[in-house]
């Protein structure tokens, strides 16, 4: 008998997908969304994190076959740094328990991450050939901070706040979440970016709740705490262009009463003590205010540059093990 040549693809285990599963009071969808899921990537483990439901949540997930874990500290964000932190597998899947992401898309978020062109998915809601059902104070306010993001970080990604995504082990495994809350997303994406993490969008259509499920985002209180976390990453991550626009805002601010000052002297020889004080000031806090910026940012690109590194011995200590375990 002729011996067959077996390749080392055909020979490498399938990656291990997890299915992660934020939910509070998902008890109308959640059996629906578990049952699905587990249709739509066979092998996989899915996870329903409860986070303080007062439903049958939990009970109706375990039902349906998820593996059930509970976050006791209320918030989104709380329950993405728990999946992430309890969770072990090659892939991973976020989705909201509330029905309104599609299953069947599911490949489309894997596949970029299984041939390693991306270590981030984003399901887009708002991509131009998207057919997604939003509110449209929803629409206005996910359009305000994806302009806001594309603009401040130079992106040019259409859905900043979607909650079906795809990430790779790496990705997980190395990007630290603090945000509590629905800012979640945007620290995500953030950080991501930041670190050079490759992201790709893939569009989804995304449905309204089902009769009798209820949205948890409270617009104005979020929309602000994410307004927040957008502008306290700008700070963080790029705090030259931070500091520096603010010193100029300043600095500006002082050269008008400055001006007035001028042709006070020039039109009587004597400079308004007033006017002189607060240019004086403006132009002082300003310039200071850019020099801060530019500590900040010497500081920034040496952690950025420690934070490469790092990645570097992570994925070579990786590619290690892979070497051992063809």
């Amino acid at each position: 008998m002729t011996p067959v040549a077996v390749t080392r693809s055909e020979t490498r285990a399938a990656p291990r997908i997890a299915i992660l599963i934020p939910c509070y009071n998902e008890a109308i969808t959640i059996t629906d969304v578990v049952t699905r899921f587990k249709a739509a990537v066979p092998g996989c483990e899915v996870y329903v994190f409860d986070n303080n439901s007062t439903d049958d949540t939990s009970e109706l997930a375990r039902a349906a076959g998820a593996t059930v874990c509970f976050e006791r500290r209320q918030g989104k964000g709380y329950v993405v740094q728990s999946m992430f932190r309890k969770v072990d597998a090659d892939i991973y899947v976020m989705v909201d328990g509330d029905g309104t992401y599609p299953p069947d898309a599911v490949e489309r978020l894997l596949a970029p991450i299984e041939s390693g062109e991306a270590d981030m998915v984003i399901g887009s809601r708002l991509h131009r050939t998207a057919d997604s059902e939003f509110r449209l104070l929803n629409r206005l306010g996910n359009r305000f901070f994806l302009r806001l993001l594309n603009s401040i970080f130079g992106v040019r990604l259409t859905d900043l706040l979607s909650g079906y995504r795809a990430f790779s082990r790496r990705l997980v495994r190395s990007l630290p979440l603090f945000g509590g809350g629905f800012e979640t997303e945007a620290e995500l994406t953030i950080k991501a970016l930041q670190r050079g993490y490759a992201i790709v969008e893939v569009p989804v259509d995304l449905k309204h709740r089902p009769a009798g499920s209820h949205s948890k985002i409270r617009i104005v209180q979020d929309g602000l705490v994410i307004l927040s976390t957008i502008l306290t990453l700008f700070r963080d991550y790029k705090p030259l262009t931070f500091f520096g626009a603010t010193g100029l805002g300043l600095m500006a601010a002082g050269a008008l009463p400055g001006a007035f000052a001028l042709l006070g002297y020039v039109e009587t020889g004597v400079a308004p003590g007033l006017l002189t004080g607060v240019a004086v000031l403006g132009l002082l806090i300003g310039a200071l205010t850019i020099g801060v910026g530019l500590v900040l940012h010497t500081i920034a690109r040496r952690f950025q540059e420690l934070d490469y590194q790092l990645q570097m011995f992570a994925d070579e200590a990786a590619r290690g093990r892979g070497r051992e375990n063809p």
